[in-house]
Order: C-alpha cells, then structure tokens, then sequence
C-alpha cells in the first residue's frame, strides 16, 4: 500500500481525472469510479490531485468499500500518529515486503524511500538483502527485529524490545514498529491474493 503526499518528486497536477486501472489487480474486478461512495470518491480524488495519478492499491481497495475506509485509516494513522521518521517506515515496508516478495509494496513504497531518504539505490538494497544494505546500525536493529517478526513472529522475545530500546527508540517508537510491520504484512498479503500491480510511475519515482 502507498500514498505519495508530502513528496516533491510526483507531478502534482490539478483536476486531474481518478482513473481505477482494470488492470489495477487481477482476480477481482475493479469497480468503476462513478459507482462509488461519496467519501471514496473524495479520497482518492484527493490522492489522484496529489500523485498526478490514481494509485492502483486505491483502485483495489475500492473492490469492499468498509475495507477500503478501516484500511485507509489505519494506515493514515500509522504515518500521521508516529515517532518514527517517515523514512524510517517505508524502510520497514521495503524490507518486510521484500521478505514477503509482493511486488506491488517493494515497487509503490521503494519509491517512497527513495523520496524520503533521498537515496536512489537504498530500496533495491533492502529489496534484496536489508543486511547488506547501505543503512546504520540503528535501522539495522529495526530492521532485523521487523522480518523476525514477519517470518518467525513466535520468536520475538522481550530481549528483541531492549534491543530496541538500547539502538535508542522510543517506547513509542517500539509499538510503532511492531505496528507497521503488522499492517504491512497484512498489505502484503492481500495484494499478493488480489494480484495487485504497481502503477508504471512508481518504478521511475526518485530515481534521478
């Protein structure tokens, strides 16, 4: 799942149409725009005058209506309602979504660190192999304790929190972590169920 506000590197554009691709996933089809509720409508609306497109995750949400709102919502809170740095959050989508293999999170949200960290080569690290990437030791505790909690999530224990703790989070920050690895998961898997496909844009975003 992506959004692309507070970013410089997208072609903001006004009035621009929200268009929901049919291509936007593959084993459910893709409500038409007109048909929506009113307050999807606006969302991605809104999302569409920000990006200078409609990303494909808004178009396949928009599949369950009271799914598309809980999910939204809760991912608006993950970003707006954190102690973590944003580049920090998407450096978790990445190296999770890059365990998990879905490709439409390692494509959306490896443009986003590269927006945020200003860095156009640190998502295809953490794509491939987040212990050889480009990153200090702090993310890498981060990191090591986020795809613990993806892959062997019966293995986290307290010590995994001092760590944390000790790399010099939060306690807040901790819950924070733990919160966007949960969610991203859940993301994750049902773009992989639903076969969702990145939007073209995203694979050139911060590239330059």
């Amino acid at each position: 799942m992506t959004d692309t506000d507070d970013t410089d590197d997208t072609d903001s554009a006004t009035n621009v149409t929200p268009t929901l691709a049919d291509d936007a996933m593959a084993n459910f089809p893709v409500p038409d725009f007109a048909d929506l509720p009113e307050d999807l409508q606006e969302r991605i609306e809104a999302e569409t005058e920000e990006a200078g497109f409609t990303p494909n995750v808004f178009s396949a949400f928009a599949y369950k209506p009271s799914h598309f709102r809980a999910f939204f919502q809760y991912h608006d809170a993950l970003v707006e309602d954190t102690a973590l740095e944003r580049e920090e959050i998407e450096m978790i989508v990445v190296a999770v979504s890059g365990v998990n293999h879905c490709y439409y999170c390692n494509v959306a949200h490896g443009a986003l660190v590269r927006i945020y960290a200003d860095d156009p080569q640190l998502a295809d690290q953490l794509v491939a192999n987040y212990r050889t990437a480009d990153i200090n030791e702090t993310h890498r505790t981060m990191l090591d304790v986020a795809v613990t909690l993806t892959e062997r999530p019966t293995e986290v224990e307290r010590a995994d929190l001092e760590r944390l703790r000790d790399a010099g989070f939060s306690e807040e920050a901790l819950w924070d972590i733990a919160a966007v690895t949960g969610f991203y998961n859940l993301s994750n898997r049902m773009a992989m169920f639903a076969e969702m496909r990145p939007n073209d844009e995203f694979h050139t975003l911060g590239r330059d």
